[in-house]
């Protein structure tokens, strides 16, 4: 079906629930698979249904709201916050903390609980796939404390990539920033993001990290914005970082 054709018959519904912000593409499949999704009062059964204008969809007995315009914050999450949105041990949360304003947003990756700094969030569920892809080549930086001293010559290793625990890295820039007594800060990035990766690569090199503060996601910086808050990114900003695409 060419793109022509598809504008036409609207866009896929996996697809409109993730611009909707109500889950991301593969949750969205889930949900279809679940009989959780209705249009028109008929249940969906496959995502590749297309949804126009004047349909109504529900998800679990809720109207969806017609997707806004896709939007972008930068928020400086504060350690002792979990990046889900419900915690079975009742910890508190990057979407409590967030002002109500925003409405239903997405984490465009994440932040364990101990880790700090810059988290991308966005009403766009397709948007926070796409920019969690590694293929986009979008490096994470993070200054890193740990404990020990840091050799040279297994910081500059990590470019190589490396194994831990039968788990293989990819590349990684670590550069020694300053010592101070048993601690050293390093400034480390990567383009995969995978899950605790920071400290369990520092922890294979016997540097177990005490602070962790993601600075950049891509061309997104950190910057001076205070813990716990929240800016938007610039409309015109996003469309020139995305090349138009947004």
């Amino acid at each position: 079906m060419t793109a022509a054709e598809e504008a036409t018959r609207g866009e896929r519904i996996a697809k409109f629930l993730a611009r909707a912000g109500v889950a991301s593409r593969r949750d969205a499949e889930r949900l279809i698979g679940e009989g959780r999704v209705r249009c028109n009062n008929v249940v969906v059964t496959h995502p590749a249904t297309f949804v126009g204008p004047d349909d109504l969809v529900v998800v679990n007995g809720v109207l969806v709201e017609p997707p806004a315009r896709t939007r972008l914050w930068r928020y400086h999450k504060p350690e002792g916050v979990v990046t889900t949105h419900r915690d079975p041990e009742g910890r508190p949360t990057v979407f409590q903390k967030l002002p109500q304003q925003l409405g239903r947003v997405i984490s465009i990756g994440r932040l364990d609980l101990n880790s700090e700094g810059l988290l991308l969030v966005t009403n766009d569920g397709g948007l926070a796939r796409r920019l969690e892809l590694p293929s986009n080549g979008w490096l994470r930086r993070y200054r890193v404390r740990v404990h020990g001293r840091p050799e040279p010559q297994a910081l500059a290793a990590l470019a190589r990539g490396i194994t831990v625990e039968g788990v293989r890295y990819g590349p990684i820039e670590a550069g020694l920033d300053a010592v101070k007594g048993e601690n050293a800060w390093l400034t480390v990035s990567l383009s995969e993001g995978r899950n605790r990766e920071v400290r369990r690569v520092m922890a294979a090199l016997h540097l177990p990290v005490s602070r962790l503060i993601r600075v950049a996601y891509g061309p997104f910086q950190l910057g001076n914005l205070p813990r716990g808050a929240v800016e938007e990114v610039p409309a015109r900003v996003l469309r020139d970082q995305l090349g138009g695409g947004a």
